[in-house]
Parts: structure tokens; C-alpha cells; sequence
């Protein structure tokens, strides 16, 4: 996996005189079927969420309320985005840890996400991750 195949998402955005409503639909809008929705909010200032990667699963991440920092690494290069609107979202492919960081005191970040939770699935240590990538260069997002 590499940063290249992680990328921003413009959802569906439908709005009047009585506001927007913006909808994901799995493997339409993104590139997987959703099997869990979970979501973070009151996240503490200075706190920093995630701090993890995933071995399988894909996520879309989305900032329903407010905003906050997300810095992706596929253990070569880094690349952050601020997502600040509800009508974007943030695809992350397999393979790729991530650090979620500045909330806004208003954010609630939604993840969809491809897969029912496995602790398995996770790679809680960053050098147990890199490991990981150098001897997984052929994996496919």
C-alpha cells in the first residue's frame, strides 16, 4: 500500500433552502461494502486518536461536525490532510497507519469501515508496522 492509494472523497451533496444532506453508499461512492460505522467525538484537546494501521481493512473517514488533522504513512512517506467538511471524506487503503490529531471542540469523525472488528487486524506498534511493509511490498489496495 502506499500514500498514492489513499485519497480525498467527494460525497454526493444535495442542498436547499432548508440545508445539505450528503450519503456514502459501499461500494459505490467508496470502493468497499461497509460492515461497521463507528465515530469519535469529545475527543480531549491534544489527544491524538488512531495511532494505528490495519492489515485488510479499508476505511472512509469523515467529518461530520467540525474538523481535525489526519497524517497518513505507508512507512516511506507521509501526507496530511485536514478534513473540514462533511461532504468529504478521507478513503485509507490496508496497510497505511495513521495519526488523527487537532479536533476542533465540535469534530465528530465518522470511519466506515470494510470489515467487522479483529484485533487481529491491527498493528498497534509502529516498527512491528514498518516491518510489516518492507516485507509486504506486493499487497494490493
Amino acid at each position: 500500500m502506499a500514500i498514492k492509494d489513499c485519497d480525498l472523497v467527494d460525497l454526493p451533496k444535495m442542498a436547499d433552502e432548508r440545508g445539505a444532506l450528503s450519503f456514502i453508499e459501499g461500494a459505490r461512492h467508496i470502493p468497499f461494502d461497509i460492515k461497521r460505522v463507528y465515530y469519535l467525538y469529545h475527543v480531549l484537546d491534544k489527544a491524538t486518536r488512531g495511532s494505528h494501521g490495519h492489515k485488510k481493512l479499508e476505511q472512509l473517514i469523515v467529518p461530520v461536525s467540525g474538523s481535525f488533522e489526519i497524517t497518513l504513512d505507508d512507512g516511506r512517506n507521509k501526507r496530511t490532510f485536514i478534513l473540514d467538511r462533511p461532504s468529504v471524506g478521507l478513503y485509507v487503503c490496508p496497510m497505511i497507519w495513521r495519526d488523527i490529531k487537532n479536533f476542533s471542540h465540535d469534530a465528530v469523525c465518522l470511519v466506515l469501515a470494510s470489515e467487522y472488528y479483529s484485533e487481529d487486524d491491527y498493528y498497534r506498534n509502529y516498527e512491528e508496522f514498518i516491518r510489516a511493509v518492507n516485507a509486504n511490498d506486493n499487497t494490493i489496495c
